[in-house]
């Protein structure tokens, strides 16, 4: 059994990975402090059927996104757009800023399991990573990615148009 400061430990070095999954389906803070701790006691209790097949961070992320989806079943209701946050693009020129802000909320109007998909892929997974965290093929992960970026460009596109 691993020990709670070991667990602690690898928590904390994967924590903004999983506030990030969490921050793409639930806008109000209270929701995501509370899911936030949702996903350690799920991660916590399911500890043991990590079987070291994959990164800790692969599984870590899957545990949130299943706690997440949970959670919006159950909660039934549907998400608006979050505004981004101000302060995070102080530093950044304003027309760099706004395509920022464009792509993100093109990435809000997925569905969730192709939000999913391209956040993982924004963060770095392989292929066979977000195969093994979203439990689709890894072919059907790049054709899905694929078919995501092309919807995505059209559509910031038409918004840049106007």
């Amino acid at each position: 059994m691993i020990e709670s400061s070991e667990f602690e430990r690898l928590i904390d070095q994967n924590k903004g990975p999983v506030y990030k999954v969490i921050r793409l389906y639930v806008d109000l803070d209270e929701d995501v402090a509370d899911l936030y701790q949702e996903v350690l006691i799920q991660a916590w209790k399911s500890f043991g059927s990590f079987k070291g097949a994959s990164k800790f961070s692969t599984w870590l992320y899957r545990v949130a996104l299943n706690t997440v989806l949970t959670y919006r079943c159950k909660e039934d209701r549907r998400t608006e757009t979050r505004p981004i946050d101000e302060g995070t693009h102080r530093a950044v020129e304003a027309e760099n800023s706004e395509q920022k802000e464009l792509l993100w909320h093109a990435i809000r109007e997925l569905d969730e399991l192709d939000r999913a998909v391209v956040t993982l892929h924004f963060d770095g997974y392989d292929y066979g990573e977000i195969s093994a965290i979203t439990g689709l093929s890894a072919s059907n992960v790049r054709v899905r990615l694929h078919r995501i970026k092309k919807r995505i460009t059209k559509k910031l596109r038409l918004w840049l148009k106007n």
